[in-house]
């Protein structure tokens, strides 16, 4: 380790949800030797994937990156980005790419810009799978050909020996597709030797920024110290703080196992981690283990599936409330019996939910027993079917159930409210994940594509 202390500005936990330029004026005043920061997520559905689209606008990606840039300028480290335009697609990529070029005119800068690809070409998957190098993550099975085809996109989460490469090859920026959001903000400190445990625990810490501190709310970003003995962690703002239980509580951030998480080419063990406070605002860790394991690089594939039309409408009625289970279930089945007696088989494999917000409707399990009725729920129906035209016309026979149907038969009639009219919306495909699997490589860089953007060539030109 050439440097006792390898220091990492993490600015915020993607590109584009808001970058704090105070915070990371202060990140350099404190040494930052590079800037690292995640762009990207399945969290939010298979779209992204499968459209090639950022989630955040454009305009707040540039904003982002625009700070982020000029920072890396003045002062002359390196800037990484993962996962770039959410989906770390080719497009996505473009997409961040083309902001960057059009950031570096206006700006006057002239970065040489690594391009890190890692979408797959089905032929090439396709042949490890009949090698037997694909292996399915539960609960999935083996993986088909059929379900290659069937996706529109796939990538493979990087590791951090590409970021390294490109770094060592003179890269000012690095921008990745699809990457684990521990690889990119580890790079810079394996390259220069850090010890690799602290490196990749600090990196798992700081994937999400500010979301390791005790007030998430205030700020963005944060600051790791990775040190012979393990790594430090603080915020860049001066009115918030990490502590033991904000700094090891983010090992369960989208890891089923607190204690282990897989990475390409290892797993990180903080079983015997120890997280002591150093001073009101920063924490150290130390005892982390890094068990090395053959390469392994998770894929995410993504396609088209069925259609969907959706309704809106909002209950009040005491009765019904008091019973919204029975009423779920009722209505459900009256929907199921509407649609089968008015359109008949030509509505296909269809399906209708009805999901109650106020209720259930994230869970879709029943309340505890004695839960008190809410005072409204709104019930949103979603029919699915296999195309849009016959998922409209599924949600239109349905239609006349939602305006006066009862809990009580032999009661007065309640009435319901539409939220639109009209009321049937036509939410389009239901994109889906079809791939969640691993796949064996020979090494780091067999399914990464990299391509260069010399700005600093192009002026000199």
């Amino acid at each position: 380790m050439s440097d006792e202390r390898i220091r990492i500005l993490v600015p915020c936990g993607s590109l584009g949800s808001g970058v704090k330029a105070d915070e990371v004026k202060l990140g350099l005043s404190l040494g930052a030797n590079a800037i690292a920061s995640d762009a990207g997520s399945t969290d939010s559905g298979a779209a992204y994937l499968v459209l090639g689209k950022a989630k955040y606008p454009r305009e707040a990606i540039k904003r982002d990156l625009k700070i982020l840039m000029k920072a890396q300028a003045d002062a002359n480290i390196p800037l990484l980005v993962g996962t770039c335009g959410q989906s770390g697609s080719d497009a996505a990529l473009n997409l961040v790419r083309d902001i960057a070029i059009e950031i570096a005119g206006e700006e006057g800068l002239s970065p040489r810009i690594a391009l890190l690809y890692s979408e797959q070409d089905k032929a090439v998957l396709k042949a490890k799978n009949a090698a037997g190098k694909i292996k399915p993550l539960p609960p999935l099975g083996d993986l088909a050909d059929e379900t290659i085809d069937a996706c529109e996109h796939i990538v493979a989460a990087l590791g951090p020996e590409p970021y390294i490469a490109a770094l060592r090859a003179g890269a000012d920026i690095v921008l990745g597709g699809r990457t684990t959001d521990t690889a990119v903000l580890s790079a810079y400190a394996l390259m220069k030797g850090a010890p690799v445990a602290p490196s990749w625990h600090a990196a798992k810490v700081a994937e999400c920024g500010v979301q390791c501190t005790v007030n998430p709310s205030t700020g963005s970003g944060v600051m790791i110290t990775i040190v012979p003995d393990g790594f430090e962690v603080e915020p860049l703002q001066a009115n918030n703080r990490c502590d033991p239980h904000s700094v090891s509580a983010h090992m369960l951030y989208e890891n089923a196992n607190p204690f282990q998480l897989t990475e390409p080419g290892g797993v990180l063990d903080v079983t015997n981690a120890h997280y002591a406070q150093l001073d009101d605002r920063v924490v150290k860790v130390t005892g982390s283990v890094w068990i090395d394991k053959p390469y392994t690089m998770k894929l995410e594939g993504a396609g088209t599936g069925r259609y969907q039309t959706v309704m809106l409408v909002g209950i009040q009625d005491p009765e019904v409330l008091a019973q919204i289970d029975v009423f779920h279930d009722r209505l459900l089945d009256a929907l199921y019996a509407r649609v089968r007696s008015s359109i008949g088989e030509t509505a296909g494999d269809f399906h209708i939910s009805l999901r109650l917000y106020g209720w259930n409707a994230m869970s879709g399990t029943k309340p505890p027993e004695g839960t008190p009725p809410p005072r409204e729920v709104g019930m949103l129906f979603v029919a699915t079917a296999h195309s849009q035209e016959m998922a409209t016309q599924i949600a239109k026979a349905c239609n006349p159930y939602f305006f006066h149907f009862p809990i009580n038969f032999s009661g007065e009639l309640p009435s319901y409210g539409f939220a639109f009219s009209p009321s049937e919306i036509e939410r389009g495909p239901v994109y889906e994940f079809k791939l969640n699997h691993v796949v064996e490589t020979d090494d780091a860089f067999e399914l990464v594509r990299t391509e260069w953007v010399d700005l600093a060539s192009r002026e000199a030109a």
